[in-house]
């Protein structure tokens, strides 16, 4: 900060205070001047350190000056100078307050009274102030720019006070970045800063302002709720409630302190009752906590992200994973860092094959955190899309992976049936064409389901390339001989259809070629 100007001595006669003031002469002057009083000793004292800039050896001296001629001005003009290069400027206001009602023409101390006034936030206090020393002194050029810096803080303070009804958070801290630059000593302004970094996720810096409000007043409660909001949005409840409670001790009708105090229990209380009914295995229970729960502080970020993912595993364990899978997405909207909001989704992901998508969201939690178990997770989701991309045997059959091996001959004889050729030899070309693509794999589907080392193989998705089931261009090449497919076709009941209006038997030559696809 700036030195203020203090009132230095002239070489005039001496002021009498009062006649205690005419103590013992400590010495006389090189002009020849009387004998000064012990006051304006004091008061040369200060301004001598002052000078020096040991601001608080000034302060004792103009304090001396004052006990010894309390009715003077500009002794407390001087030491409300010196308090405000000490950042005191409360204690500094009372001095200038003081000087001005002595004397009223003391443009100095309308000054500085001004100055003190912007320094804690009262522009309008402040401005008046201002005015005041123009009317005194109208070509004050001082006066002239501290004025306009009273009209710019009202402004950022209005623009404050829109941005936070519109819940701007950001615009809020920018404008009181501005207005802490005219006016340092507001706690009102830090407060509100505070308040929405804590709201924005700044925490750190939310802490640290609040912090230094405290170290300076201990009791301030806006400081105190601020700190407990901190800690609140960072899912510490429990000591939330403690910052909150100390708050409304300091200040009773606080109401901010008192919401928050009230949200930060009732959220704790049915979180709790959630998890001990997912505990219980009652589901439908949790996922209603979990989602009431969601509705008390939509601004409690973390919390609300641990309820989101709460909520979609007892939705998973409702079968309920389209629900599930958009839970996840908001719990890692709120908190991009929430690996379990990640794992439940991609195992979301991989109950419904959408294995891309899983794939993704293993390889955000293995570069992030890469144990074995993440490192398992993500091969087994990466085998999965690859098992994916290869035609799906079972789903040829319209059997489940888990299907015994009468089953899958038994599906395969169905679906032989329902694709050969010469059922469909009275439809157009194109169905002939798809129903022939179909009947080959059925073929392909049960030559491999039907080996057990190739099923193995299969269902671990390695590629059957290297078993000779395909030739060099991908096609597939069927094992089985005319004796052998036939035989299985005819086992359980003679194969035949109706062909055009009669019903004729199937040549088991002719399924052999169509399955051949000679």
């Amino acid at each position: 900060m700036a030195a203020v100007d203090i009132d230095v001595p002239v070489e005039t006669e001496p002021q009498i205070c009062n006649q205690e003031d005419l103590e013992r002469p400590l010495s006389r002057n090189k002009s020849g001047n009387p004998f000064k009083t012990l006051a304006e000793s004091f008061k040369e004292q200060g301004n001598a350190y002052y000078s020096k800039k040991d601001y608080s050896q000034a302060f004792n001296y103009y304090t001396k000056a004052i006990d010894a001629c309390p009715k003077n001005a500009s002794y407390y003009g001087n030491r409300a100078a010196t308090l405000m290069m000490l950042c005191r400027f409360r204690e500094a206001l009372e001095d200038s307050q003081q000087a001005v009602r002595l004397d009223d023409c003391f443009m100095k101390g309308h000054l500085r009274e001004g100055k003190c006034h912007l320094s804690l936030g009262n522009a309008m206090a402040a401005n008046r102030c201002f005015q005041k020393v123009l009317e005194l002194e109208p070509s004050n050029r001082e006066a002239q720019q501290e004025k306009k810096n009273a009209a710019a803080l009202l402004e950022y303070q209005r623009m404050a006070d829109f941005g936070f009804e519109k819940r701007d958070f950001r615009k809020v801290v920018f404008c009181m970045d501005r207005a802490l630059a005219l006016a340092s000593a507001c706690h009102r302004f830090k407060i509100l800063k505070a308040e929405c970094l804590a709201l924005l996720g700044r925490y750190p810096e939310a802490q640290s302002v609040a912090s230094d409000i405290l170290r300076m007043d201990s009791t301030n409660a806006d400081a105190l709720y601020v700190r407990g909001l901190c800690l609140y949005y960072e899912d510490c409840i429990d000591k939330a409630v403690q910052f909150f409670v100390q708050a409304l001790r300091m200040a009773p009708d606080h109401e901010k302190a008192r919401l928050a105090c009230r949200n930060a229990k009732a959220l704790k209380a049915k979180k709790e009752e959630g998890n001990q009914a997912f505990k219980n295995n009652n589901y439908e229970a949790a996922y209603q906590l979990y989602t009431e729960a969601l509705a008390i502080d939509p601004n409690n970020i973390k919390t609300n992200a641990k309820l989101y993912c709460n909520r979609a595993t007892a939705g998973a364990k409702l079968k309920k994973v389209d629900q599930a899978i958009e839970d996840c997405t908001n719990a890692i909207k709120l908190d991009d860092t929430y690996i379990k909001a990640y794992l439940r989704r991609a195992q979301c992901y991989m109950d419904t094959e959408q294995y891309e998508e899983a794939v993704r969201d293993y390889e955000k939690v293995y570069q992030t955190e890469k144990t074995s178990d993440h490192k398992q997770m993500l091969k087994k989701a990466q085998m999965e899309l690859k098992k994916s991309k290869r035609k799906d045997y079972y789903k040829v059959l319209g059997v489940g992976k888990n299907a015994t091996e009468d089953e899958i001959k038994k599906a395969y004889r169905k679906r032989a049936l329902m694709h050969h050729p010469d059922r469909h030899s009275s439809a157009t070309p194109e169905v002939q064409k798809e129903e022939e693509k179909k009947f080959k794999e059925v073929g392909e589907a049960f030559t491999v389901l039907s080996d057990p080392k190739k099923k193995v193989r299969y269902d671990n998705g390695h590629d059957l390339e290297d078993d000779g089931c395909f030739d060099g261009g991908g096609t597939f090449i069927f094992p089985l001989c005319s004796y052998q497919l036939f035989t299985f076709l005819s086992k359980s009941s003679p194969l035949s259809w109706e062909t055009g209006a009669s019903k004729e038997k199937s040549n088991p030559e002719d399924i052999l070629t169509c399955h051949s696809g000679k």
